[in-house]
């Protein structure tokens, strides 16, 4: 083998390994990050739940609508974590925890709209 071929042999070697060096550190970075996002989710009857609260479409940004998953594993947690939402989205936007509920948590079970496993509460931000 010659000098040379053994240099370019030695170079490709370092590159491959300069490559995985990056995956494994993106993967762990990425372990990390969703380690911390499990760590602060607030829990509900001890169930996490996946709850998201938005405009509701075609109306004032102090209307909005609370979309909860999982709803199946336990009603009465999915029920808070809607609540926790819907606040949580007044305090950012408004400033105020106070909320007028137009399909609330607090409604009977049988009245609340729950479909493919979930909840969705509507309320407005009242201040």
């Amino acid at each position: 083998m010659r000098k040379s071929d053994s240099r370019a042999v030695s170079a490709d070697f370092s590159g491959s390994r300069f490559f995985f060096s990056w995956v494994v550190l993106a993967a762990l970075c990425l372990l990390i990050a969703g380690c911390e996002k499990s760590e602060n989710r607030v829990q509900f009857e001890g169930q996490n739940f996946r709850a998201k609260a938005s405009k509701s479409k075609g109306a004032d940004r102090e209307s909005f609508v609370v979309v909860v998953s999982g709803v199946s594993r336990n009603f009465e947690g999915a029920r808070q974590a809607g609540r926790f939402e819907a606040t949580r989205y007044c305090v950012t936007n408004f400033g105020t925890s106070d909320v007028d509920w137009e399909a609330g948590p607090d409604d009977d079970a049988d009245s609340l709209e729950i479909v493919r496993g979930r909840l969705t509460l509507r309320g407005r931000c009242f201040f």
